[in-house]
């Protein structure tokens, strides 16, 4: 039996419970506790901590940690947060890909069928059809190239949309129309008529949608966040859809989550809120890939690659 593995930032009982129950049955050669329930030695011992937004005293109180991984795909919040070195694994699932691209695939739909316009006409009681955009006539300016970018891009292409795909250095995808850089991002959102944004949140991504990218789209263009709410300017997003140049924003993600009751995003009717649910993480998915890192480690004695804490992903 190798030495415990910690479970650290479960946000309930319920949760713990849910969690432990299921990554052991994924790797039942290994013992997993909760942080809270292991004594002084299997803190001293434990040499992996997996986390879901863990508290960072709580991983500082594991002096023997080589590596730490993630529950989920962003880890912005721990790039940092711990008081020495760490090697980070974000998530990284096949599952998790698939379903954010099936839901961006659903609200890329949504906006080229002019769902919105019809949902108003339906509170105003009024009939009356609107013209058919193909796909083929509509660019999707996708964000984001990653794993997830990546998935929904072929998603995307293979429903017949045209897809332009920016990432902040060069990258070749296979049928893709891809960009980078400041000069390709301003080109992208110049043939954009529905702008997605898949990238992780970092110094660098922080308020990139601000009021000068968004006035760069094509005028009545949409947008769909499902990234992180941080990296679109909200001040700057209701001004666009005051003014028309934005015609409607699918939100999921915002810059205080649970989104305050008090928020004008909840009543905006140029605003479809979502409770962060575009790409909810399957644990029976994520545990097998947990376990595929740690047995990988065992084996090796090598934590699996991790977060490069310069780009903060």
């Amino acid at each position: 039996m190798s030495e415990t593995i910690a479970l650290v930032g479960c946000k309930s009982p319920a949760q713990e419970a849910e969690y432990l129950h299921i990554l052991s049955a994924a790797m039942p050669e290994e013992h997993l506790a909760p942080f809270r329930t292991m004594g002084p030695a299997e803190r001293t011992a434990a040499r992996i901590a997996v986390v879901a937004n863990p508290d960072p005293a709580e991983v500082a109180a594991l002096p023997g940690l080589v590596w730490v991984q993630s529950l989920w795909a962003g880890v912005e919040k721990l790039v940092g947060a711990f008081d020495r070195p760490l090697p980070i694994v974000r998530l990284v699932d096949r599952e998790m890909a698939r379903t954010m691209a099936e839901a961006v695939l659903a609200w890329t739909y949504y906006l080229q069928r002019d769902m919105p316009a019809y949902a108003r006409q339906q509170r105003d009681r009024v009939w009356r059809p609107h013209a058919y955009r193909k796909p083929s006539d509509t660019t999707v300016g996708l964000l984001g190239l990653g794993a997830l970018g990546t998935a929904a891009a072929d998603r995307l292409v293979g429903a017949g949309f045209r897809v332009v795909g920016w990432s902040r250095t060069p990258k070749a995808v296979a049928g893709l129309d891809t960009v980078h850089g400041a000069d390709g991002l301003t080109a992208m959102l110049g043939r954009s008529d529905i702008l997605v944004c898949l990238v992780p949140l970092t110094a660098e991504t922080r308020g990139l949608v601000n009021a000068a990218r968004l006035a760069a789209l094509k005028p009545g263009a949409a947008l769909i966040n499902f990234a992180r709410g941080p990296i679109v300017v909200t001040e700057d997003l209701v001004a666009a859809l005051d003014s028309g140049q934005l015609a409607h924003a699918v939100l999921d993600v915002f810059d205080v989550e649970p989104l305050p009751a008090e928020s004008a995003l909840w009543g905006h009717p140029g605003v479809t809120v979502l409770p962060h649910v575009s790409g909810p993480t399957d644990m029976d998915s994520a545990a097998a890939t947990v376990a595929t890192n740690i047995r990988a480690y065992r084996r090796t004695g090598r934590p699996p690659s991790g977060v490069d804490a310069a780009r903060g992903y």
